[in-house]
């Protein structure tokens, strides 16, 4: 079992960058494919961007292909979602998402990922 707390995430406005985090507990954290998420209001969970357990390959949506960055560090426990160019529409709470298979956090089905953090809300002001 693996625990995910993000931070980083807070009000930018347009063309600004955030750096999110998320923090895993326990030792198995390099087992793990990791992703990133977002749901905006009355909208529903869509996949953003997703790393392998090495790190090695990412996975993005269209919509954020080329301004945000997904890597890790596997000896701190930590994966990252740099994230530039931010545009209102990005704005929504964002979820780190942890899943053994790699299939469930690189744009799968969100409601098969294993482990979630609570979210950390980034708002893009225009």
């Amino acid at each position: 079992q693996v625990q995910l707390v993000e931070s980083g995430g807070g009000l930018v406005q347009a063309g600004g960058s955030l750096r999110l985090s998320c923090a895993a507990s326990g030792r198995t954290f390099s087992t793990y494919a990791m992703g990133w998420f977002r749901q905006a209001p009355g909208k529903e969970r869509e996949f953003v961007a997703g790393i392998t357990r090495s790190g090695g390959s990412t996975y993005y949506a269209v919509s954020v292909k080329g301004r945000f960055t997904i890597s890790r560090d596997n000896a701190k426990n930590t994966a990252y979602l740099q994230m530039n160019s931010l545009q209102p529409e990005d704005t929504a709470v964002y979820y780190c998402a942890a899943d053994h298979r790699l299939s469930t956090v690189a744009g799968g089905d969100a409601s098969s990922v294993d482990y979630w953090g609570k979210g950390t809300l980034v708002t893009v002001s225009s």
